[in-house]
């Protein structure tokens, strides 16, 4: 693994003075020189963040009135508290398009609180109530290890590493947005997804970001996240600001520069309603059902999730955030 990295980064003409890309121990500081410009970061550990992934799943599913939700919101929260950050529980209702009242909570853990310049990171941490896709039996419940749980996996793996090693010079917000999936699908009202999100932009108050970076289904083996559409016609700056810094990193397979569609996920309000600039890091897979053949099925389970996706995604991430001044 090591030796691959560097490799890859000599091709790139990026000298590595210290590296390691262990996820077996501490998290080891490395240091790159990327045009004349020395960037210092942790490494990411993909062995804990899939563990992170693996108590989400472990709760059941995370869907919306149910006690295993209760409990993964409760545990994230005290993840937050303890990795040192500053927590604020948004809490709220929402109506689902099928009449369903949700009693929700959008959850911020902020890092390095007194940093003015501030990168909102995000992901969603509900699960769908039914495996609406799933052939077999579509009213089904599922595990959503990869859609949801992997993006909670990965931001608080961050938040532990950041707590462990040097923070960085800009502000760090983890934001949980709860209510994402209990949308209409097939042509339905397109409102009806994203309802945290939805409901933070409208009422975040004061609360504002140079940036911000979802995630949304970044864990399954073979993931690949082209441009998704929205963000780059309203966040391009960024998003080439994150894609490159993968290929810099050695992941262009994972990051890949190659459009996608627009996709209405968290970040479209987030652009929209927040003014706040936000990419979407998201799978996407047109030749097996857009989002893959287990998106919204019983295949959504830990036998998806693979290490090296969430590393990609967590050291890329960690990489941006360190790079700011």
């Amino acid at each position: 693994m090591k030796k691959n990295l560097k490799t890859s980064l000599l091709l790139l003409a990026i000298s590595t003075i210290i590296s390691s890309c262990s996820d077996s121990g501490k998290n080891e500081k490395q240091q790159l020189v990327v045009a004349n410009e020395k960037v210092v970061f942790p490494t990411f550990n993909a062995d804990s963040a899939y563990s992170f992934v693996q108590e989400q799943v472990n709760f059941g599913p995370r869907i919306p009135n149910t006690a295993a939700h209760i409990a993964a919101g409760d545990k994230i929260i005290a993840r937050l508290k303890a990795y040192g950050a500053n927590v604020h529980v948004q809490s709220f209702e929402a109506t689902t398009y099928d009449g369903v009242n949700l009693k929700l909570r959008n959850i911020m853990g902020q890092l390095n609180p007194e940093a003015k310049k501030r990168i909102l990171l995000a992901a969603h941490w509900d699960t769908r109530p039914w495996a609406s896709k799933d052939v077999l039996n579509p009213k089904a419940t599922f595990d959503g290890a990869n859609d949801g749980a992997s993006g909670v996996g990965v931001l608080l793996e961050i938040a532990r590493t950041m707590a462990a090693n040097n923070t960085p010079a800009v502000g760090v917000d983890l934001l949980f947005f709860d209510g994402e999936d209990w949308g209409q699908e097939n042509g339905g009202d397109p409102e009806s997804w994203c309802l945290g999100s939805q409901y933070w932009a409208k009422h975040k108050g004061n609360y504002t970001a140079y940036y911000g970076i979802l995630l949304d289904m970044v864990g399954a083996e073979g993931a690949q996240f082209p441009l998704e559409g929205y963000s780059y016609q309203m966040a391009k700056k960024i998003t080439d600001k994150v894609w490159s810094s993968a290929s810099k990193m050695g992941y262009g397979k994972y990051f890949i520069a190659k459009k996608m569609p627009a996709i209405t996920d968290d970040h479209f309000y987030v652009n929209t309603l927040a003014n706040i600039p936000m990419v979407d890091v998201l799978h996407y897979d047109p030749v097996n059902g857009y989002f893959g053949d287990f998106h919204h099925s019983t295949k959504d389970n830990m036998s998806i999730i693979y290490k090296p996706t969430l590393k990609a995604v967590g050291q890329t991430l960690l990489y941006v955030v360190y790079a700011e001044k």
